[in-house]
C-alpha cells in the first residue's frame, strides 16, 4: 500500500480516529478533518509515533469551501487521492419528531449528507484525472438505514439517503475506476455512543442495555474493504455485535 493516500472525515475522534491510524499502519498516507484542531492534532501525534504519516485539516464537511479547501491540502501534500472514508456525522438528543428544532434538523442534514456529497463531489475530480485514474470512497451508513430506533428522525432520515447516495455514486463511479461501498455500523463503543451500553432505548419505549463492538474492529473492517483492488467492491458491509437485537424481535 506504499504511497497509496486516504481522507477521513471526522478523523480527531472515535470510529474515524481508529480508522486514520488503521490506515496508517497499513501503509496509507492519511489526511484527517475534523473541526475542532485538538483531537485532530492529538490523532496526528499518535500516527507519528507509530510511524505513520498523517496530515490534519480543520473543516466543516458541510461547508463547500472548507471542502475545497481539503482536498486542495491534501492533493498538494500528498499529490493523489486513492481513498476517502466520509466517516464525518452527528445526531440529535433523542426527540419526539415533532420537537426536531429546524435548526437541529440542518446540522445533522449537513454533516451527515450534504457532507458525503460534497467530498464525494470532491472525490470525483481528483480520482477522474489522477494518473492512474481512480480510487475507492467508503461511506459511514448505520444500522439506521436499515431500522430506526425511536426519536431519531434526522439521523434514520439521512442514513437512509445515504444508502442511495452510495449507489448513485458506485454506479456513476464505474467508467472512472471509482468503486463506492458503504459500511453499516451497530453499536461501537465511542463518545457518541457509549451511553448504548447501559440504556438504549427500544421500542416500547423502554431502555436496556446492549451489545457493543471496539471500535478497532470497525477500523479493521474499513482497511479491509480498502485493501480490495478496484476491480472487486464491498458494496455494503453490516458490522455489529453478534447479540445485538437487530435480527429478529430482539
Amino acid at each position: 500500500m506504499h504511497g497509496k493516500v486516504a481522507i477521513v472525515t471526522g478523523g480527531g475522534t472515535g470510529i474515524g480516529r481508529a480508522s486514520a491510524l488503521a490506515l496508517g499502519r497499513d501503509g496509507y498516507s492519511v489526511v484527517i478533518a475534523g473541526r475542532r484542531p485538538e483531537p485532530l492534532d492529538r490523532t496526528v501525534s499518535d500516527g507519528s509515533a507509530e510511524g505513520s504519516r498523517l496530515l490534519s485539516v480543520v473543516a466543516d464537511v458541510s461547508d463547500p469551501a472548507a471542502v475545497q479547501r481539503l482536498f486542495d491540502q491534501a492533493v498538494d501534500h500528498f499529490g493523489r487521492l486513492d481513498l476517502l472514508f466520509n466517516n464525518a456525522g452527528r445526531a440529535t438528543p433523542p426527540m419526539p419528531l415533532e420537537d426536531v428544532p429546524f435548526a437541529d434538523w440542518q446540522s445533522v442534514v449537513g454533516a451527515n449528507l450534504t457532507g458525503v456529497f460534497l467530498c464525494t463531489q470532491a472525490a470525483f475530480r481528483v480520482m477522474k484525472k489522477q494518473d492512474p485514474r481512480g480510487g475507492r470512497i467508503i461511506n459511514n451508513g448505520s444500522l439506521s438505514a436499515h431500522s430506526p430506533r425511536p426519536h431519531s428522525a434526522p439521523y434514520t432520515a439521512t442514513k437512509h439517503a445515504v444508502s442511495g447516495l452510495t449507489k448513485a455514486t458506485s454506479l456513476d463511479g464505474r467508467g472512472y475506476g471509482i468503486a463506492c461501498g458503504q459500511i453499516d455500523i451497530g453499536n461501537a463503543t465511542t463518545d457518541l455512543s457509549s451511553q448504548l451500553s447501559t440504556a438504549a432505548r427500544q421500542p416500547d419505549g423502554s431502555t436496556r442495555p446492549e451489545p457493543m463492538i471496539d471500535a478497532e474492529l470497525v477500523a479493521s473492517a474499513v482497511v479491509q474493504m480498502a485493501s480490495l483492488p478496484l476491480a472487486a467492491n464491498i458494496q455494503f458491509m453490516t458490522l455489529m455485535a453478534t447479540t445485538m437485537p437487530f435480527i429478529g424481535r430482539g
